[in-house]
């Protein structure tokens, strides 16, 4: 399983945080849309036709039971309860073979 070091986590928050003050700014109407949109896309948020999707890098495509267990907490809190998966790494290498 791959281990976020210090330099890793400090990456993690860092785009968390600018991703954050780029939505609040988006949100209280001081980012317009045509300078959000690249920035959101940036960020894996896609708004679609019925709800928002928010695309999620997993390294390596593992995962420990406490983290699947909080994006299930994430899915019920702020979705329908559920989360899609697909294996794009995994399709990228078997096209390479």
């Amino acid at each position: 399983m791959y281990q976020y070091n210090y330099a890793n986590q400090t990456l993690v928050e860092e785009r968390v945080a600018q991703f954050r003050d780029q939505t609040e700014r988006f949100l209280a109407g001081e980012l317009p849309e045509e300078q959000f949109l690249p920035l959101r896309l940036q960020n894996g948020l896609y708004i679609q036709r019925y709800a928002p999707m928010l695309r999620i890098a997993i390294p390596y495509g593992l995962l420990a039971s406490y983290q699947l267990r909080k994006l299930a907490e994430i899915t019920r809190k702020y979705d329908k309860g559920y989360a899609h998966d697909h294996p794009y790494q995994y399709a990228a290498e078997l096209a390479k073979t």
